[in-house]
């Protein structure tokens, strides 16, 4: 039987996925020791990977437009290259400004591709949920294969070694890509990219109830994501007092879940609905906060890895939802707008958490991402409790 080109396509762009994800997962399982070789606090840390996760999300709405132009696999690989340079240069961070500086590029480079690799499957597949769910599982897979190889290097080498692994991958990844994805037909070749930018129609979509509310509960919930992939194995580490390979061990199985479930809640949603699946995801995730902060052992943690693991897979569920309102001339443009949107404030996450940290504990910083989970679930009850309006 003969390997259909779409499987490569599919397969080559959740393994970009893959390796933009791994650049940003390295940081993670070395915070502690960052933090103490630059001497600098949570809050400080905080703000550098919001940084990060925000010129990731700022970069999402043009690399649309760029793809609009002239076709997504040069903005894929110009994402994986770049990524590759500010690995590198990440790692070669002599002070804490040309560290921060560093994330900024990282973020900026990496952001390029998830929109644009997300519109590209949708141009090739007929089941978008489950297509968005294999590509989305590439973040995840990451988490799994990353961290703890990270931490181990890290205690072992030091941090600058953990972070080059991503610089590494995405270089791999660069040469794969470009040696057996073709290029696509520009869906807007001809349109002046100044024309993309202007505000008005960039506001219509706002104002779109539908879009609008969309926009709002992936704020909340990309908050909470942004925090535990920031966080979680610092937390684990200093609250639970596991060594830090071990964190860096329980934060890779948690991503190995969400790697599993990521294609199984993308195809629910294609079966069940978008809101209802959504709905089910964070309400799981919300139970393994709870298990998290509030009950010690290692049988809670087995569990909340894994719930936090299923619910926080949301995106698979929830980011199709877009795609069944856009038309196909505003997919490029208007995915990636609507990410930069949402996933600029919702990259809040590592900055406020960090701060609630530091200012009050661990403890009550999980408990307030719990509450934020259990807000989102009550929106999209009371979404379908009104019949769907939004």
């Amino acid at each position: 039987m003969r390997w259909p080109y779409k499987r490569t396509v599919l397969a080559l762009t959740t393994l970009a996925f893959f390796a933009t994800m791994a650049a940003r997962m390295v940081i993670s399982p070395v915070v502690p020791q960052i933090r103490a070789d630059f001497g600098v606090s949570n809050t400080v840390v905080g703000v550098a990977l919001t940084g990060l996760w925000m010129s990731y999300f700022l970069s999402q709405f043009p690399s649309g437009v760029l793809a609009d132009r002239y076709g997504e696999r040069p903005v894929i690989l110009l994402s994986l290259g770049g990524t590759a340079l500010a690995s590198l240069a990440l790692a070669l961070s002599p002070v804490f400004g040309v560290f921060v500086v560093a994330t900024l590029a990282l973020g900026a480079l990496a952001g390029l591709h998830y929109s644009v690799g997300t519109t590209l499957l949708t141009r090739t597949y007929d089941d978008v949920g489950k297509a968005i769910g294999v590509h989305t599982a590439g973040g995840p897979i990451a988490g799994l294969a990353v961290p703890g190889v990270a931490a181990w290097v890290g205690v072992r080498y030091g941090w600058e070694p953990a972070i080059a692994i991503g610089a590494v991958v995405a270089g791999i990844v660069f040469v794969l890509f470009a040696r057996f994805v073709q290029p696509t037909e520009p869906q807007r070749p001809a349109q002046p990219m100044r024309e993309r930018f202007e505000g008005g129609p960039l506001l219509e979509l706002l104002r779109r109830p539908p879009i609008a509310f969309a926009i709002g509960v992936s704020i909340l919930s990309a908050f909470v994501w942004q925090a535990t992939a920031s966080f979680l194995p610092t937390f684990l580490h200093e609250f639970r007092g596991y060594p830090e390979p071990v964190a860096g061990g329980v934060f890779a199985a948690y991503f190995l879940v969400q790697g599993v479930a990521s294609p199984l809640v993308g195809t629910a949603s294609d079966r069940y609905g978008r809101d209802e699946t959504t709905a089910i995801s964070l309400a799981i995730a919300a139970l393994g906060f709870v298990a998290l902060v509030a009950v010690p052992g290692w049988l809670a943690t087995g569990f909340a890895v894994v719930t936090l693991g299923v619910g926080l897979s949301w995106s698979a569920a929830f980011l199709p939802r877009f795609f069944d309102v856009f038309t196909p001339e505003e997919e490029g443009a208007g995915f990636g707008f609507v990410r930069t949107v949402y996933g600029m404030l919702g990259a809040l996450g590592s900055v406020g958490t960090g701060l609630l940290a530091d200012a009050f504990g661990w403890g009550v910083a999980f408990g307030v991402l719990t509450a934020l989970l259990v807000t989102v679930c009550a929106a999209l009850l009371g979404n379908r409790a009104v019949g769907g309006r939004y």
